[in-house]
């Protein structure tokens, strides 16, 4: 079903709510630089507190990239036909991870790479910048957009 732009409302979201949006997506992009120019790949991922962990394998253009570099990692979840959706970006210094006893409790996380690899380390992005939007349709009344936080940016409930 198409829909028209005047149907559709946009929304920013607020740092909580982006961060509360990142642990309900079950993957990720992580852009990098990768020989000068951008690179996108998706990941599988978890959050701790300030920080994203994307399992990979050493030697990956991920884990080349990674080295102190600043990167981005987004997640989205959209309804092409409607037009709808939303969208959250984090960008910050990313670290590689290596050391065995950090990996092992990162893999008690429950997150592996896609690709399988004996030698796997993670990458870890620090939640420095997050930005998020939420696009969907407008009320059909003009007293508010009920469902929204009262920031007047968040989902739907």
């Amino acid at each position: 079903m198409d829909t028209l732009d005047d149907d559709r409302d946009v929304q920013a979201l607020d740092e909580a709510e982006c961060l509360r949006l990142l642990d309900t997506a079950p993957i990720g992009r992580i852009a990098f630089t990768e020989g000068a120019l951008p690179a996108v790949q998706p990941v599988t991922f978890t959050r701790g507190d300030r920080e994203i962990y994307v399992p990979t394998h050493q030697g990956s253009a991920v884990a080349a990239a990674s080295r102190g570099a600043v990167v981005a990692f987004e997640v989205d979840e959209v309804d092409v036909g409607a037009r709808t959706g939303w969208n959250v970006t984090v960008v910050g210094p990313s670290r590689l991870i290596t050391d065995p006893a950090e990996v092992r409790r990162l893999d008690g996380l429950g997150i592996g790479p896609w690709v399988p690899s004996g030698a796997h380390c993670y990458v870890g992005v620090q939640v420095r910048l997050v930005r998020g939007r939420w696009i969907g349709r407008r009320p059909a009344t003009t007293a508010g957009t009920p469902g929204l936080s009262s920031a007047g940016a968040g989902l739907p409930s």
